[in-house]
């Protein structure tokens, strides 16, 4: 059973000027140990979907399913990494990394212990008692990355979380994300990434999911088998990159027809281990 199912998901909104689909038919699956990326243009629906997958929204048609079970309401086996940060600016770095145990009841030495083992493996021992105000881009998006992880979750989302940020700060988080993917003794089970930057999303995932501009559709599911770490300056990283735009930027890849939804997803593409 696949960790997580979307079935034919539509998703539209009402304007004052008719109604605007922002997504048709998207259907794809995640496995256990899946690093998965989800590239398209802007407005193609990265972010909604996340939204849908995690019961912050309701699709128009279609199913998102967790565990064979249809997602209904905010699964709380989910959390996500935003592209904003959206700390508390009131609240200390510890006090914001606490905030989804206090929300499930632990006792209060529950919370500190697991509150001290994220902070130390996010990097952010010594900056316990500091205020976002006080934190560079990096370090707040290592909490928010703490903060997600605290919960320890079957499937972390995350929404453009290194777009906020100067490339070297970028580049050294993804790095660090990765060192946390590869350790099995730590969360999630699987990862979604949303992300405009494809080499990203190349560097990072093991399966790329391409969509249209909007109505957003499932152009087609790459799966990345470059091995770890990636050199972006190699021939077949360039030649993928290549192939991943021009489906974005062409709807096909280069020099062929645009491939029909059902040659193109893989939605059964086998996960690599994280080792």
């Amino acid at each position: 059973m696949a960790l997580i199912d979307v079935d034919q998901v539509d998703k539209s909104f009402p304007s004052r000027h008719g109604t605007i689909s922002i997504m048709n038919q998207i259907s794809f699956s995640v496995a256990d140990n899946d690093f998965l990326a989800i590239v398209g243009p802007s407005g193609s629906g990265k972010s909604t979907l996340l939204r849908l997958i995690q019961g912050l929204d309701r699709p128009t048609a279609g199913e998102v399913r967790f565990r064979g079970r249809p997602v209904g309401g905010v699964c709380h086996e989910m959390a996500m990494v935003f592209q904003s940060f959206a700390l508390y600016p009131w609240l200390t770095v510890k006090e914001n990394v606490a905030l989804g145990l206090e929300a499930r009841g632990w006792s209060e030495e529950r919370i500190e212990a697991q509150v001290d083992r994220y902070i130390g493996v996010t990097g952010l021992v010594g900056f316990e008692e500091a205020y976002p105000r006080e934190l560079s881009g990096g370090m707040r998006q290592r909490v928010g990355l703490a903060r997600a992880l605290a919960v320890e979750p079957a499937v972390l989302l995350m929404d453009e979380p290194f777009s906020a940020l100067d490339p070297l700060t970028a580049e050294s988080l993804r790095e660090e994300v990765l060192q946390l993917w590869r350790d099995p003794q730590l969360p999630p089970e699987a990862v979604i990434l949303v992300t405009h930057n494809i080499e990203e999303a190349l560097v990072m995932a093991d399966r790329l999911i391409v969509l249209s501009r909007r109505p957003g559709r499932v152009l087609a599911g790459v799966l990345v088998k470059l091995p770890r770490p990636r050199d972006r300056k190699s021939d077949a990283f360039y030649e993928l990159t290549d192939y991943v735009y021009s489906l974005i930027t062409e709807g096909r890849p280069p020099g062929t027809r645009l491939p029909s939804p059902i040659d193109s997803i893989d939605p059964a593409a086998s996960p690599t281990p994280r080792s």
